[in-house]
């Protein structure tokens, strides 16, 4: 299935799960600290995800479908950067792609410290990490001769930036929980501006 085609599908069940979810429940609205600045500077929102497990209990379908759904995406982030990591020559790429892996590894971490958290919605959803990048673009990583590796990186990173910013644009606008959709408000700016760094097309 074509990489947009996947993307489209998810925004679709973001969209349909929000129309089954019913009343939005109540959670609480305190806003989360500000996360510190990331090595690539304030252009790249660093995410440190604050709340404890009561902030985002009785979450509805549709933000746990977003939360697995960016736990996938977090996953795919950390292999294309580490796959990279040791072959990239520009320093600035470098920098960015490590404030990239920070900044995903803290915010995977706080995800799936909720999502076992998230109540009733949790169970109505079953969602397998597929898709959250392509395979292709991988290989395209790993047999990229040396003098293309920055180029390639730069390619694959900003499609699969421009897909979680897309993702995370659903959610803020179809979300339930309050702090999920803070979350979904700072992956969306973070990773457009991301993939301004990289040179793409937000």
């Amino acid at each position: 299935m074509p990489r947009r085609t996947r993307l489209a599908s998810l925004v679709a069940a973001l969209l349909l799960t929000s129309a089954c979810a019913g009343s939005p429940p109540s959670s609480p609205s305190a806003v989360p600290q500000p996360a510190p600045a990331s090595p690539a500077g304030s252009a790249v929102a660093g995410s440190a995800v604050a709340g404890s497990p009561a902030d985002v209990a009785e979450m509805s379908g549709i933000d746990v479908v977003f939360l697995s759904t960016m736990v996938g995406h977090s996953e795919r982030t950390l292999q294309i950067v580490r796959l990279a990591r040791d072959r990239v020559r520009d320093d600035a790429l470098r920098t960015l792609a490590a404030a990239i892996e920070a900044t995903e590894a803290d915010e995977l971490s706080a995800m799936r410290g909720w999502l076992p958290t998230a109540g009733p919605g949790a169970s109505a959803v079953v969602h397998h990490h597929e898709g959250h990048g392509d395979e292709a673009a991988l290989d395209r990583l790993r047999t990229a001769p040396d003098a293309d590796v920055d180029r390639t990186l730069r390619e694959v990173l900003a499609d699969h930036q421009r897909a979680a910013a897309d993702l995370a644009r659903a959610q803020v606008g179809v979300g339930r929980n309050e702090r999920v959709r803070d979350l979904a408000r700072r992956i969306e700016q973070s990773r457009t501006a991301e993939v301004e760094l990289l040179g793409g097309t937000p």
